[in-house]
């Protein structure tokens, strides 16, 4: 049997600049994002971020100096580990500790990365003046 050939480009969301952008085809959601926020101009996250030492908690997505943080939600609908009874708990215990540390988080779904949902709400958070350096951190 011969090796399918991969496509060495993915596309970006229609809502990006009004069109398509290539992107590395080695990107998955995570590293996609990251991308996408540099090639519109807003600032670049930090990824995998540990927010809570000695708490092993981490985002998915964090700009630290504004204490703010994306987490995308996998398993929506495929009962993953977000939405059953001790994921789900466990989940809560993180965001309330974090947005008792002053944190703002936003939650979203791969189908939210993929329509451009998530790309919109971070375009308003992240936009000038929205949330600004914090120097208390």
């Amino acid at each position: 049997m011969a090796a399918t050939k991969r496509n060495k480009t993915q596309r970006a969301p229609q809502s990006i600049r009004g069109g398509l952008m290539p992107m590395p085809a080695a990107s998955k959601s995570l590293d996609a994002l990251g991308f996408i926020l540099e090639a519109i101009g807003l600032p670049a996250p930090a990824r995998e971020y540990r927010f809570a030492p000695p708490r092993c908690w981490r985002f998915d997505y964090a700009w630290p100096d504004r204490r703010f943080a994306l987490e995308i939600e996998g398993g929506t609908y495929s009962g993953g580990r977000h939405v059953r009874g001790k994921g789900y708990e466990r989940d809560c215990e993180k965001y309330n500790a974090a947005a008792l540390a002053g944190w703002m988080v936003l939650r979203v779904t791969p189908a939210m990365l993929k329509d451009g949902r998530a790309l919109t709400l971070l375009q308003q958070a992240l936009a000038p003046g929205e949330l600004a350096e914090r120097d208390d951190i």
